[in-house]
């Protein structure tokens, strides 16, 4: 299917639109304020770590337990995250090296 010129850039614009009207939401419902709300501070501590332990979750769904070669790549990554994070509390070293480490044993180790 072939876009026109036309339809990319609509695409482009209402994407823009949107982006920015997301980005705006915050100033405008709390305006001026110097104090961020206590909701939105609650929010802020608890979202982040719930969020990943949704995606955890999600990624081990339907994970065979019974097959070695299914669980061991996921746990040994998993296991490396945590070590690092709680070692360096560096979020972008902890999941690179958990791809990494879950890359490489799913193409080099686990076959």
């Amino acid at each position: 299917m072939m876009l026109h010129a036309g339809h990319s850039l609509a695409i482009v614009g209402v994407t823009a639109v949107c982006t920015i009207l997301i980005r705006a939401f915050p100033f405008l419902v709390f305006g001026g304020r110097k104090e961020v709300p206590g909701a939105v501070r609650y929010l802020g501590a608890v979202l982040p770590a719930s969020i990943m332990a949704v995606l955890v979750v999600y990624c081990m769904r339907n994970m065979d337990f019974m097959a070695i070669s299914h669980f061991a790549p996921s746990l040994a990554a998993g296991i490396l995250v945590v070590g690092l994070h709680v070692w360096k509390k560096n979020i972008l070293l902890s999941i690179g090296a958990g791809t990494v480490c879950y890359m490489m044993l799913v193409q080099m180790v686990f076959v």
